[in-house]
């Protein structure tokens, strides 16, 4: 007897346990063990997401009263009020009010039934904070029209800390030439914390938008681009691709800011698509083109001199200008410089060196380097090499064979004058003797 007794209560003990696996009942908020078991009610989970009811947004850690937004849906056949809405979120996210405050939500109208509905909160994000995915927990308080008292759903997510994408652009190399064609290399970078992906960049023409100035906001339709648009793929947090173009600038442009706009249309850590316009910006220079020609030697007050002209077809002038010689190979011609000023582009500039020795004099071929340095408007140095070769002459035997007229009238003279005065005496002394 003893021993149906306790069977009796074994059984009755187990009956819970064989109720509750014949119903695979799922908790609040859970999802069971199976990914084909639903949890019915009347509000469905279907995103959460840091931005507004129009858009998403990136964040990063530090950032401070960000909106965050539940998107919910009313799958019930009634219609549903009083929503209300309370976020539980990791630790380091906590309510725009303050530490320890709940982060609350209310729905500012009704949900039909069929409908979606938002609630947005309001999160600071603590700059400890990992650019990660984190889990959270949404529970939704509402009541049925027409029915009394308070329902609640649980739903469990996931949501990123997506950081923040910041794209800057700007030319490597700021100047660019008058009067020729430019190879331009534009860096895009991105120096968030975020990556950016599917970049194209369409250079535009936007001189039809006038600013408040009734002004273009651009005067690129004036210059020649052989490329207008670009695949620059992925860019990713703090770091940077790069675009090359080459571009033609007319002379009329010389002394301007050329400014080009830039449409860069990108997707962010949502995967949604943006559009952002930018304009890089370059000087243009005018063109200093410089030739030297002429060289050759030639003898001034008997020194010799190591002569030529430069001529500049560009159209601005060259300042600052000198001329350097330096010897090359064998030859001991000392280094020399002479300063020429302006290098117009009117007129060709002659310039002379005399020609020095470093040591004993050597005649005859020597290799040298011509060399032109100036500024341009922008005041960068430039250096102008041209190597050519001059013949240094021997000087002429003429000159020491070469007997000065006066060193043979005198002694003659003196001599005509010693004679003249010896006959005198002679016929002084003959007349006296007799």
């Amino acid at each position: 007897m003893n021993s149906k007794i306790i069977l009796l209560l074994f059984t009755i003990g187990l009956l819970p346990t064989i109720f509750d696996n014949s119903y695979a009942q799922i908790t609040s908020g859970g999802f069971g063990q199976s990914p084909f078991e639903r949890n019915f009610g009347d509000v469905k989970f279907l995103d959460a997401y840091f931005g507004t009811i129009d858009e998403k947004i990136e964040v990063e850690p530090g950032d401070g009263n960000i909106p965050f937004t539940v998107v919910l849906a009313n799958v019930g056949t009634q219609d549903i009020t009083g929503i209300r809405g309370q976020l539980s979120l990791p630790l380091g996210f906590s309510a725009s009010d303050g530490p320890g405050s709940i982060i609350y939500a209310d729905s500012n109208s009704n949900s039909l039934a069929g409908k979606n509905f938002y609630l947005t909160f309001f999160v600071n994000i603590d700059k400890n904070i990992q650019i990660q995915q984190y889990p959270g927990t949404v529970k939704v308080d509402y009541s049925r029209l027409r029915e009394s008292g308070v329902r609640t759903t649980f739903a469990d997510f996931d949501f990123k800390v997506t950081g923040d994408s910041t794209i800057n652009v700007k030319a490597m190399e700021p100047f660019l030439t008058s009067l020729k064609s430019n190879d331009v290399v534009i860096e895009i970078s991105n120096d968030g914390t975020a990556p950016i992906s599917g970049v194209d960049i369409v250079a535009t023409n936007i001189s039809t938008e006038l600013a408040s100035t009734s002004s273009s906001t651009t005067n690129v339709e004036n210059v020649v681009i052989l490329e207008s648009s670009w695949d620059v793929g992925n860019i990713n947090a703090k770091s940077a691709r790069y675009l090359t173009a080459t571009i033609y600038i007319p002379e009329s442009l010389k002394g301007d800011t050329l400014r080009i706009p830039l449409s860069i249309s990108y997707y962010n850590a949502h995967g949604d698509l943006h559009t952002v316009s930018k304009i890089v910006d370059f000087y243009i220079k005018g063109l200093i083109d410089l030739t030297i020609f002429n060289v050759d030697v030639i003898e001034l007050s008997g020194t010799q001199m190591i002569v030529g002209e430069i001529i500049n077809e560009g159209n601005e002038d060259g300042l600052f200008g000198f001329v350097s010689i330096e010897s090359k190979g064998d030859s001991n011609i000392k280094s020399n410089t002479q300063f020429i000023d302006e290098i117009e582009t009117d007129a060709p500039v002659p310039f002379n060196v005399p020609i020095e020795f470093e040591g004993e004099p050597k005649y005859g071929e020597h290799d040298i380097t011509i060399t032109v340095r100036y500024k341009d408007s922008t005041r960068d140095e430039i250096f102008l090499n041209h190597d050519a070769t001059i013949i240094v002459k021997e000087p002429s035997n003429e000159d020491e064979n070469f007997t000065d007229p006066t060193m043979i009238i005198i002694p003659i003279l003196l001599v005509m004058g010693a004679a003249f005065y010896i006959i005198r005496r002679r016929k002084k002394a003959t007349i006296e003797a007799s």
